[in-house]
């Protein structure tokens, strides 16, 4: 937001002094919300990042106030005036001791956020720069500000030559407007993506240490496999060649088991999207995929990773007697692809299941696998997509299992909203909890308790502290309903919402997401053993077998 030509005292002379002016108005909008960006967020911080927040926040408080003052005159029908001799010098004073109060409460709101996730790394150095970034991000953002005016400026005046002054206005601003959001959305946001996609393609074709082709026929890539080792991508490699083999499952149960079957396809495995689904789909059917016990159809993120606590632990309650296929559809990592690969992975999801639900429905019906559908994040706003609602869900899986769902997940979004009255957004209660319910803490016992869970289970796991779960632009005029209720389990109670800012800080929280111990933001880990158990519901694993697992996939 850029200030108004009008402003509450002249601008002095002189080309630099003209660009480092600053307003009275504009000074206290930053200054308030700047202070205000110290407020809790989800996930703590460090210097660096509360700095960048801070400026940003100041920037927009900047170009609020001075928005606030031009609309003040308006009303007041009056010119801009200079400010009152005693107004900067109770700025300074009042400003530094506001700024001073909100950075100590910031320092105490972080410590606490440190305290509950056991969080014992902190830089004071970084904490005591933090105002100095913020400064600097200030300056920038107000600098950027004024070339985008003084462009609509000279826009204005080439047009005054040909059309009227108001028009020349309205026309110049309209076009400086667009093509600043060009810029942004299509030549820099474009570029940046296209630069990335190309920097984690050639990352894509590494293979991490310590894994090796498979040399059993149960695995994608390995003998007799129909899809390439080399095609599966960097994830996709990780996801084959890892896993517990039958040697561990039988420790663990003290029964036979055999090895699990993994089928992949990566995204130099076939062109296009519905290509990779038929061809892992294929490759699944080959190892016997469609001849075990249980089926898992996993959809992925970003870059094609599946969280190894996750398959890992659907193998280790089912004994080995499982199956599970994926894909890649992207380059990008998950947090990118999170923002700009929404569309690709919607895609995956749909023709990922299709694919298997095509050839496991021709089956006859005594001879078809458990179908069990899982993602975590954006996987499971792909997974979603090849359902309808709650009882598409129902009548076409044995169960479901999603971790961290984003926030514009179109189930996610309607079972939430439409949950029962009464019930909070952290943990809602859809229809009696009869098909659909959620856990934050699936070591417990789920809500609604009491009520009957029967059929197919649709489990959705979420950490109150995951910026993933709730982030959206919603957030930067609309209150959501789960920071006016009670806090979960892992968020500060002294959170609040602050239009704009409130919004900033979870953004802030995105990157970082997986950056703070397991089982906070969007670290999943050891709840994937409490989770799968509540879905799959073995008849055979006792409360010990649990613990023995939960310390395998901590330590795996």
């Amino acid at each position: 937001m850029t200030e108004q030509p009008a402003e509450d005292q002249p601008a002095p002379p002189g080309r630099w002094r003209r660009h480092l002016h600053v307003t009275l108005p504009g000074c206290w909008g930053a200054l308030l919300l700047a202070c205000l960006s110290f407020t809790p967020s989800l996930l703590p911080r460090g210097g660096v990042l509360q700095g960048l927040i801070c400026g940003i926040n100041a920037g927009i408080g900047y170009g609020l106030g001075v928005l606030a003052a031009a609309v003040w005159r308006a009303f007041a029908d009056r010119d801009p005036r200079p400010a009152r001799r005693w107004s900067w010098p109770v700025f300074l004073i009042g400003g530094t001791a506001l700024f001073g109060i909100a950075f100590g409460l910031g320092q105490y709101w972080q410590h606490e956020i440190r305290d509950i996730m056991g969080v014992r790394e902190f830089s004071v150095v970084q904490a005591v720069f933090a105002p100095l970034i913020a400064l600097l991000v200030l300056a920038l953002i107000l600098l950027l500000g004024r070339a985008v005016r003084g462009l609509y400026r000279w826009v204005s005046r080439q047009l005054m030559r040909w059309i009227g002054e108001r028009a020349a206005k309205a026309v110049g601003w309209i076009l400086v407007a667009g093509l600043s959001w060009l810029a942004i959305s299509g030549l820099l946001l474009d570029g940046i993506v296209s630069a990335a996609n190309s920097a984690f393609s050639i990352r894509d074709t590494e293979t991490p240490q310590g894994i090796e082709q498979p040399t059993t026929s149960t695995r994608s890539g390995g003998p007799g496999s129909l899809v390439p080792w080399d095609s599966l991508g960097r994830e996709g490699r990780v996801f084959i060649g890892s896993g517990p083999s039958s040697e561990a499952l039988t420790r663990f149960s003290d029964r036979p088991a055999p090895e699990p079957i993994r089928a992949y396809a990566g995204l130099d495995t076939a062109e296009d999207t519905e290509d990779r689904a038929a061809r892992a789909v294929a490759d699944l059917r080959r190892a016997g995929g469609f001849e075990r016990a249980n089926l898992l159809v996993a959809t992925t993120t970003g870059s094609g990773w599946l969280d190894p606590a996750c398959v890992d632990t659907f193998e280790y309650l089912n004994n080995g007697d499982t199956a599970t296929v994926a894909l890649q559809y992207s380059y990008l990592p998950s947090w990118l692809s999170y923002l700009v690969d929404q569309s690709k992975a919607r895609a995956a999801g749909r023709e990922l299941f299709d694919a298997v639900y095509d050839t496991w429905s021709n089956l006859p019906p005594d001879e078809r696998p458990r179908l069990y559908v899982a993602g975590e994040s954006l996987g499971s706003f792909g997974g979603e997509t090849a359902f309808s609602g709650e009882y598409d869900l129902r009548n076409r899986t044995a169960g479901t299992l999603f971790a961290g769902p984003p926030n514009f997940n179109t189930l996610y979004r309607e079972f939430t909203d439409h949950r029962e009255s009464g019930t909070p957004e952290v943990q809602p209660v859809y229809k009696d909890g009869r098909t659909v319910r959620f856990a934050t803490d699936a070591s417990e016992t789920i809500p609604p308790t009491g009520d009957p869970w029967d059929d197919s289970r649709v489990l959705y796991l979420l950490h109150p502290s995951d910026p993933i779960v709730w982030w959206g632009p919603h957030l930067i005029l609309d209150e959501p309903d789960w920071i006016g209720e009670a806090p979960g389990r892992d968020v500060l109670e002294d959170m609040f919402w602050v239009p704009f800012v409130t919004f900033w800080q979870i953004t802030a929280d995105l990157p970082f997401a997986t950056e703070v111990p397991a089982g906070h933001g969007h670290k999943y880990r050891t709840e994937y053993v409490d989770a799968w158990n509540a879905v799959l519901r073995p008849a055979d694993v006792t409360e010990e077998d649990l613990a023995r697992l939960r310390d395998i996939i901590a330590n795996g």
